[in-house]
């Protein structure tokens, strides 16, 4: 059998650059620099966004990504990350450095292994040339008729002082463009050339621009030009699969053994209701360790504010003889209320509660209403003090032995760890309480 591989993909028909535009001289310079680097075109990524320079990847016979506007830096991040042996490089406007300008300093900080090559005609000219990030002080454009009133954005010195490891700037026109785009393809962490052009449709006509008004309005900003920081830094994808390397190798995931029985027949969905961080969740956690234990099916959903320290604490367990999807937000068969947060947050599905179900609580929130019988618990009456972090282990273990949910010796073996002492001491204190 014979097998024919289609060649790569590369539009050879002309630029759809305006005449005069620079984006084509640049492309010129960034294949003349893959040709010198002799890169397998298989192993080059180019990804651009939105913008006369997004359609730029389609001349080369590499693979590419396309995205949205100011996100190109962010999918060549993910690229590199994911594929390091690949070479990725991002073409942009100055638009994108704008609208995606967090995700340019983010790159930069973390210093990824990846090469930005900024088309920098100094306005939006796909969509009208309107004013952009690196639009001069003082230009007219479609959305400052009157002359730019802010500052343009230095991208160089922005990436550089956020641990870029290699920065340029230059314009369309020099003849060390290729050099240098070579030069940052090969160095090993974040590199960007801000490349300044002529917009021919906007930024020329209305600014009466030329290349030797641009370059002087680069030398009036103060901005210096050619190489600006070459510095020997490791990428972040490097450093990171280093470190990942380094660390203990993570053991076996345990299992939980079935060592004892429960007489359920039927589900039982279990409430818990206290407050932030009075360890509602760990004791839930704990008793449906302990039905897992005596072979039932356990799910447990956890509903907490996002202060996570105050405020209520709310955990439902479903406990089941037979497989289950998880579930929530039910009116539970037993229910048990530590603090007036809980109460607060719970009320209502503890007052849909019917007879047949168990409601257990403390004195100070006997005058809940609720249908279910009512179990008050005093835990003044325990022989030894309980602590309020061990409340709801408590109160859990008197309703797990009143309806027979789990037994006393599972809830003691899902207590190991290292608060042992803690959850036992509580347990066995719900031992001692219970009715």
């Amino acid at each position: 059998m014979t097998v024919t591989i289609a060649a790569p993909y590369r539009n050879d028909t002309p630029y759809p650059f305006c005449p005069g535009c620079g984006h084509g001289s640049i492309l010129d310079k960034l294949d003349e620099a893959l040709q010198r680097l002799a890169l397998d075109p298989e192993d080059v990524v180019i990804v651009s966004d939105i913008g006369c320079a997004g359609l730029s990847d389609q001349y080369f016979a590499t693979s590419a990504f396309h995205g949205l506007h100011g996100r190109s830096i962010t999918y060549a991040t993910g690229i590199k990350l994911a594929r390091p042996e690949l070479t990725v490089i991002v073409i942009m406007g100055d638009g994108g450095t704008g609208i995606g300008g967090a995700h340019l300093i983010n790159a930069a900080r973390r210093n990824v292994g990846i090469t930005v090559l900024v088309f920098n005609n100094l306005n939006f000219g796909m969509t009208g040339g309107q004013h952009s990030t690196t639009t001069p002080e003082g230009a007219v454009t479609s959305t400052t008729p009157g002359g730019n009133l802010e500052h343009p954005l230095d991208i160089c010195a922005t990436v550089g002082v956020n641990g870029a490891g290699y920065t340029y700037r230059g314009t369309s026109f020099d003849a060390d463009l290729a050099a240098r785009i070579a030069e940052a393809i090969t160095h090993p962490g974040f590199a960007l050339l801000d490349i300044w052009e002529l917009c021919t449709a906007y930024f020329v006509p209305a600014n009466k621009a030329t290349r030797r008004s641009m370059e002087a309005t680069i030398d009036g900003l103060g901005f210096a030009r050619g190489v600006l920081m070459d510095r020997a830094v490791e990428d972040y994808g490097t450093a990171y699969r280093a470190a990942a390397a380094a660390l203990p190798s993570r053991s076996a995931p345990t299992t939980i053994p079935i060592e004892f029985t429960a007489p359920l027949d039927a589900p039982v969905a279990l409430l818990v209701a206290g407050s932030a961080g009075a360890k509602v969740r760990s004791a839930a956690r704990l008793v449906g360790e302990a039905g897992i234990r005596s072979g039932l099916w356990v799910t447990q959903r956890d509903d907490y504010p996002v202060t996570v320290k105050t405020g209520h604490s709310i955990s439902e367990v479903m406990l089941s003889p037979t497989p289950m999807a998880p579930m929530g937000g039910a009116v539970p068969d037993v229910a048990v209320v530590v603090s007036e947060d809980g109460l607060r947050k719970a009320r209502g599905v503890v007052g849909r509660m019917q007879p047949g179900g168990l409601v257990v609580t403390i004195p100070e929130l006997a005058s809940l209403e609720t249908a279910a019988e009512k179990v008050i618990v005093d835990p003044a009456a325990a022989p030894g003090r309980i602590a309020k972090a061990a409340l709801a282990l408590v109160l859990l273990t008197i309703a797990a032995r009143r309806r027979h949910l789990v037994s006393v010796e599972a809830l003691r073996a899902a207590a190991a760890g290292p608060f042992a002492a803690e959850n036992l001491a509580a347990i066995e204190a719900g031992v001692a309480l219970s009715p």
